[in-house]
């Protein structure tokens, strides 16, 4: 049994285009495109529903910092530039707080080493305003609050270990 949908498939099957003249087949080859196109973007149009991007209520492009990070080796020293060989400030402890302002990427012989500039705005750990430090000496925070927190943690089980 045929329905509507299969004998309309089958008439178009079976119609033919004929064409006369030398450009009735470019004619009729653009024609067939340029439907297939129409076709084509209609189809796309139909009951698309748009999810817009919401950016994050915190964004770092909205700050001046990174983040804030919290001293997680026994010390760590505090350099001019983001080096190995670069002078020392200072040094910071276990548990210090300092606010993240930029991540630099150093390429050395044999790996890649992630460094941080670091503001102490408070000037608690009393070093100089600004200084370089590995990042993998730091756990880094988004906000102070939470710093707050790991580096009281921290201190806490420094002080239970004397």
């Amino acid at each position: 049994m045929m329905t509507k949908n299969t004998k309309e498939a089958i008439i178009l099957i079976n119609m033919r285009i004929t064409v006369k003249g030398p450009f009735s087949q470019l004619s009729a080859l653009l024609l067939i495109s340029l439907i297939f196109i129409l076709l084509n973007f209609s189809s796309c149009k139909a009951n698309r529903e748009e999810n817009p991007v919401i950016p994050p209520v915190t964004s770092p492009l909205t700050r001046d910092y990174i983040g804030f990070g919290v001293i997680t080796a026994s010390f760590t020293h505090i350099t001019e530039d983001p080096a190995e060989d670069s002078r020392s400030l200072g040094y910071l402890r276990r548990g210090s707080l300092v606010r993240v302002i930029r991540r630099q990427v150093i390429k050395t012989k044999d790996e890649y080493v992630s460094w941080v500039l670091t503001d102490d705005d408070k000037n608690a750990a009393q070093l100089p305003a600004q200084g370089w430090l590995k990042e993998d000496v730091m756990e880094i925070y988004d906000n102070e609050s939470k710093a707050r927190t790991a580096s009281e943690s921290i201190l806490k089980t420094v002080k239970s270990l004397r």
